[in-house]
């Protein structure tokens, strides 16, 4: 054997700590050669509230084609309880293992820190902005048998009567969208709390609870069906779904405005590359025609974000809930 070669083996354990040499002779890092092989295992995606919901419904017209990208199924696991923050917590305490995803309405989750004492995990620190996907308006409606047709004989009526007012959790978003409504107009109603929106629906839809503030994606259905009565949208401008709505800023808050962003979270330590990765096929995939026209068709709009600005939306919208919640004293355990 020569010197040159026994030199050269000598050296196979140093380059194997560095990385592996590609097809091309080229050296590679060791994590990037880690990134190429992944996924090795099926990807769980953690939807933090229970099926049936907005988060739900796009987790799984997202989940088969981002499995086909990727080249492994993309499971679906529905973890509700605490406003979101059981699966958001399993999801923060994954480990290392990148293979799990979380799903959800991030608004609510930027709100988690404000309104809960006690949280098993820091958003902030436990968890990393993957990107946006959709935004939905909260629709305000009562069951068809109440006698309003307006917000303004809305407010009325909770002075007459008992209003049972169904909201996905206590310091959700539709329940903070329901307090600013109820401190700007003075209406008097009781909260009722669920472990997510399906379940709050359901409860309107039977007549359990009288009012309901729900995201637009899983509400509308119910509305088109005739089991809902839609009084107000939340967004600033008018939905051309349904366009002879008023919205809240029309009918006496003036520039009010709520809703439901859906985004994909990480756990922190998931490599930058994995998660540019998953953001690029998850923009690619949220925009296709099929997808984009059918959350269209239930009142969603395709919102998309790249990593850096996902996580830049998502410290501003702490801040902001953050004031609402300390005008609200809205305090809760985890």
């Amino acid at each position: 054997m020569t010197s040159s070669r026994r030199q050269f083996l000598g050296q196979l354990p140093g380059l194997a700590a560095l990385g592996a040499v590609g097809t091309s002779g080229i050296l590679a890092p060791a994590s990037a050669w880690a990134q190429d092989k992944w996924p090795t295992k099926p990807i769980r995606l953690v939807v933090p509230y229970p099926a049936g919901g907005s988060s739900d419904i796009i987790a799984r017209l997202i989940s088969k084609p981002l499995g086909e990208a990727l080249g492994q199924a993309v499971v679906v696991d529905n973890k509700p309880g605490a406003n979101g923050n059981i699966g958001a917590a399993i999801v923060a305490q994954s480990g290392t293992d990148n293979h799990t995803l979380l799903l959800c309405d991030v608004g609510a989750l930027a709100i988690s820190p404000s309104v809960y004492t006690k949280l098993t995990f820091n958003p902030d620190k436990d968890l990393k902005a993957v990107g946006m996907l959709a935004y939905s308006p909260h629709l305000l409606v009562v069951h068809p048998s109440v006698p309003a047709n307006n917000l303004k004989e809305l407010v009325a009526l909770s002075h007459k009567q008992p209003l049972n007012f169904a909201v996905t959790a206590i310091g959700s978003a539709p329940h903070l969208a329901g307090v600013a409504v109820q401190q700007a107009t003075q209406a008097a109603w009781q909260y009722v709390p669920y472990k997510g929106g399906a379940q709050a629906i359901a409860d309107t839809v039977g007549g359990t609870a009288q009012v309901l503030m729900n995201g637009m994606l899983a509400t509308l259905p119910h509305v088109q069906s005739g089991k809902l009565k839609l009084l107000a949208v939340s967004k600033r401008s008018r939905m051309a779904l349904v366009s002879q709505t008023p919205t809240i800023a029309e009918s006496g808050v003036p520039n009010f405005e709520s809703g439901t962003w859906q985004g994909v979270m990480a756990p922190s330590g998931m490599p930058d590359a994995l998660v540019q990765r998953i953001n690029t096929e998850l923009v690619r995939i949220i925009r296709t025609p099929e997808i984009r026209a059918n959350l269209a068709g239930q009142g969603a709009e395709v919102v998309t974000m790249n990593p850096a600005d996902t996580g830049k939306w998502f410290s501003a919208e702490e801040k902001r809930w953050a004031q609402v919640v300390k005008a609200a004293g809205v305090k809760l355990d985890a």
